[in-house]
Formats: C-alpha cells, sequence, structure tokens
C-alpha cells in the first residue's frame, strides 16, 4: 500500500483516485529524481488547493462569529490558514512522514518545514477537492481543523507579532516599524536570515530564522518584549 493510500486509509478518506491523491505528495525534488516513478508534482493542485481551504475556513468563521467585522474575521482566517497554522494542521494529520522527497532535502529535514507541509497540505486538500467533491473536502478540513475553528479567542491575541507591533506604534506615535536585513549565513540550502527591527531612529529588536519573513516574524516578537518590559 502507497502512502497516498495508508495517509487516505488513516483519515478515513473514501479516495477513488490514488494517483490524484499521491500527487499531492509528490515534491518537486523527488519528481527531478524519479521522473519515471511520478507523472506531476503538486504544486498545482497546492494552487487549486489554497482556495479551497480559504472559502471552507471563510465560511466556517462567517456563520460561527456574527459579530465579527472583516477585519476580526480576517484575522481569525489568517490564524488557521497561514503557514505556521496550516503547518500545525499538517502535523496533525501526520502528512509529513507520506511525502515524497528527494533525497537531499529529505536529508535536509524538509518532513517538518513549515512552508513544504503548508504546501502539501494545501495540495492534499486539492486533491480531495477534486476526488471526492466539495462538501467531503469541506467536511474533513472542519474536522481537523476543528479546535481552530470552534476557537473564541480574543482577535488580538490572533493577530501576528507584525500586526500587534505595527498597531502598537501607531497608536504610540504614527510611525511604521521598517524592517532591515541585517546578514544573510549559511549555504545555499540552510540559509539564516538576520533581520532588525527599527521604529524611527531606534532598533526595538533582531530576529533570525531560515527565511526573511520569519526573521522578520521573529524580530517583531522581540520588539514587542521590549515594549512591554518599558511599560512595567
Amino acid at each position: 500500500m502507497g502512502p497516498a493510500a495508508v495517509l487516505a486509509e488513516r483519515l478515513g478518506l473514501p479516495v477513488r483516485d490514488l494517483d490524484l491523491v499521491e500527487q499531492a505528495l509528490v515534491h518537486s525534488s523527488y519528481l527531478h529524481e524519479h521522473p519515471d516513478e511520478a507523472s506531476a508534482h503538486n504544486e498545482r493542485l497546492e494552487y487549486l488547493g489554497d482556495s479551497v481551504v480559504n472559502l471552507v475556513i471563510s465560511e466556517a468563521l462567517f456563520r460561527r462569529h456574527p459579530l465579527d467585522d472583516e477585519g476580526s474575521l480576517s484575522a481569525r482566517r489568517a490564524a488557521i490558514v497561514s503557514t505556521t497554522g496550516l503547518a500545525r494542521l499538517a502535523s496533525r494529520i501526520g502528512i509529513g512522514e507520506a511525502l515524497l522527497l528527494g533525497t537531499g532535502e529529505a536529508r535536509r529535514g524538509a518532513r517538518l518545514r513549515s512552508s513544504l507541509l503548508t504546501s502539501a497540505f494545501e495540495a492534499f486538500a486539492g486533491a480531495i477537492y477534486l476526488d471526492l467533491g466539495f462538501e467531503a473536502v469541506r467536511d474533513w478540513l472542519l474536522e481537523v481543523a476543528r479546535p481552530e475553528v470552534e476557537s473564541d479567542a480574543p482577535v488580538v491575541s490572533l493577530k501576528s507579532p507584525k500586526s500587534r507591533l505595527q498597531e502598537h506604534t501607531q497608536r504610540a506615535g504614527g510611525l511604521r516599524p521598517h524592517y532591515e536585513l541585517v546578514e544573510i549565513s549559511g549555504p545555499d540550502h540552510e540559509r539564516r536570515f538576520r533581520i532588525r527591527v527599527t521604529v524611527g531612529d531606534r532598533v526595538l529588536g533582531v530576529g533570525e530564522g531560515p527565511s526573511r519573513r520569519v526573521a522578520e516574524t521573529e524580530a517583531a516578537q522581540r520588539a514587542m518584549e521590549t515594549l512591554r518590559t518599558e511599560k512595567k
């Protein structure tokens, strides 16, 4: 039994087109190394699945929070469908273990990489939509994301560190945070980015990560910690 069949069986999904579902698990690095073992990688399915996931989550939040305005609903959705949020859902169903990766990507720990998990989750959702239809993929997604969809956490707690920092600094003095790339280090396949965030001429935080976005998020988090400490 192949990885697609094992995953579908474990999730209780009565898939009909196993080839399509398996394509959702094929990373481009695997196709490059094994062109005769897969017909295509998962990027087209990822494109479709992105829209499917956003629609399902948007509708569910719209119905659950009738008093929320557009901004609040967007914040709730972003917390679920962000790279971090979808990587959490992907890990919840064990999709990383089923991925077909090239040797180099597998050796570098790609099965745990948030961006790759997110892409695979969206591709898998796209495949389930094509194979079983919208109702089936909606029911499955809402079951997987039930804790997040049913959460009534305050909207402010769901916003990203970058959003919270920008709102804080604009309220305090009308200035926007500026993110500056300080350094890129490491080999091509293991880049590390170092970012500092300033408001006006003051450095509030420095962050590092495997991508510029991750480093900016960490820098914003450090900045918020600095500001909270100063308020005490």
